[in-house]
């Protein structure tokens, strides 16, 4: 490595950012940028461990001191090439990826792990930059027709790679806009849409054709999909949001989280709104759901000008560091907050919604929580709850957002119509080792396949479908799988 010692010298910086209450009036990015030398020091604390656990932390298995080392010899298309290798979108995980790498950094044993993240966000964007990043073309045509359904992470990861193959490659959005939750799922302040649209360019440069307001089963046949393409990837997302069936849940004023963050996105990209405005300006909001989508809708009520933010999660609070039953290098269960909670909320743990309470005219002004009792089970785990004697009470709210994840894919038209199986969570049933769906020319990747997940997981899940797709096309592939260290780099 560049500097042996590095991790003895340095210890962990993350960039700067805006204080919360300048951030807040505007929706733009407010992460700044290392400064050369700051930059340099944090590649320098990779420590050349005999094994990089940091590998197999990544579900896409990036190769992580090789990429460092690049950025400390400051040796950029190096570091390009390597982050590339496995990464087609680092612009992407580089800003929303919960970074499981760095719970696995073995520096992270005693010390702050390596700032992993950070440094392949400055990688990517560096390379964009100095102009590394070209459009990559195949150098011929293999004349096989692949249709990917979804643009979301998973189906432009699968789009890019089955491209790279030589293969044609349509991606069917039923949207107006390309980029699935990158574009209509993910806030701004997060990650700005021109992000999403500078990769959306350079894949158009590179063959790959985008068709929007095509939504696959409704106003695009499935028969006509399966006729016209030699190989099918479903790569939508997880879309049906759990619910809370209680008493009130009519009531105006209780929405799902993603119908809430997909009008602001709009509204920042200056796009008509649908429906009627869910806005949370001088409303009590209350946000059902710990979890990163809860998050977002904190950062965006903040924004909004709430009156005040409440945040709920069922579980009990989780512990600040690792525990016996979080041991390294197992993705560590911790009590995390994000740039939203720093910008206010009241976050409260181990309570329930009993009942939306509203006014005589129908809207939301309530709602009825009890504080629950937790008893732990195998593992330290929370493993049955009783609720609270005394503790219920009602709460001032004029604006619920439920964020409590997400059950399975819409199967009403395309999954219907085709008739793929799906497994016992309702997910379209495909192997991890073939991609396969019980129709053999059909692949599944990504939410669609293993549930809601990280974007991380959906890049890895459209990489290594498009190996499997390849395969059947082709009786081979020279598109590696996250196994190896770099992928096919010729093209």
């Amino acid at each position: 490595m560049g500097k042996p010692t590095g991790f003895l010298e340095f210890t962990r910086e993350l960039p700067g950012k805006a204080a919360p209450e300048n951030r807040v009036k505007h929706y733009n990015e407010f992460m700044e940028r290392f400064a050369e030398p700051k930059l340099n020091e944090q590649a320098a604390r990779c420590m050349n461990c005999g094994v990089p656990f940091c590998h197999s932390g990544c579900p896409l298995g990036n190769v992580i001191p090789e990429f460092n080392d690049a950025v400390y010899r400051k040796d950029w298309q190096e570091a390009y090439d390597v982050l590339t290798s496995t990464n087609n979108f680092p612009e992407f995980t580089g800003r929303i990826c919960p970074a499981p790498c760095e719970s696995a950094c073995v520096l992270g044993i005693n010390q702050p792990p390596v700032a992993i993240e950070e440094i392949e966000k400055h990688i990517i964007e560096i390379a964009f930059d100095k102009g590394l990043v070209k459009a990559k073309a195949p150098r011929m045509r293999t004349g096989k027709k692949v249709a990917v359904i979804g643009s979301g992470p998973a189906g432009l990861a699968a789009a890019a790679q089955l491209n790279y193959a030589g293969h044609s490659v349509t991606v069917f959005e039923r949207d107006d806009k390309p980029g699935g939750l990158l574009r209509y799922g993910i806030p701004d302040f997060k990650l700005e849409k021109w992000v999403v649209e500078r990769r959306i360019s350079l894949m158009e440069e590179e063959g790959i054709v985008f068709q929007c307001n095509a939504n696959v089963g409704v106003n695009v046949s499935v028969n006509d999909i399966l006729r016209e393409y030699n190989a099918v990837v479903l790569a939508g997302g997880s879309t049906i949001p759990r619910d809370l069936a209680i008493p009130g849940r009519e009531l105006k004023g209780v929405h799902f989280a993603m119908d809430f963050l997909k009008q602001q996105n709009k509204r920042v990209s200056k796009l008509a709104v649908e429906g009627e405005d869910i806005m949370a300006t001088g409303k009590n909001v209350i946000v059902i759901g710990g979890g990163d989508t809860g998050s977002d809708c904190v950062g965006t009520s903040n924004r909004h000008g709430a009156a005040s933010i409440m945040q709920l999660e069922l579980m009990p609070k989780p512990p600040g560091m690792r525990t016996e039953f979080m041991p390294w290098p197992t993705y560590p269960m911790v009590l995390k907050t994000s740039t939203s909670h720093e910008e206010g909320a009241d976050r409260k743990w181990a309570i329930a919604t009993k009942a939306f309470i509203g006014d005589e005219k129908g809207n939301l002004k309530a709602l009825k929580l009890v504080d629950l009792q937790w008893a732990l089970g195998e593992g330290g785990r929370p493993a049955s709850f009783v609720e609270v004697p005394g503790s219920e009470r009602d709460v001032p709210c004029e604006l619920a957002l439920l964020a409590m994840g997400f059950i399975q894919p819409q199967h009403k038209g395309m999954i219907d119509d085709l008739g793929v199986e799906t497994d016992d969570r309702g997910n379209v049933k495909a192997t991890e080792k073939a991609y396969q769906t019980s129709i053999p020319k059909v692949f599944a990747a990504g939410d669609m396949r293993r549930g809601q997940s990280l974007v991380v997981w959906a890049i890895s899940e459209g990489r290594e479908c498009a190996r499997k797709v390849d395969e059947f096309l082709m009786g081979s592939s020279q598109l590696e799988s996250k196994d190896h260290s770099l992928m096919f780099l010729s093209m």
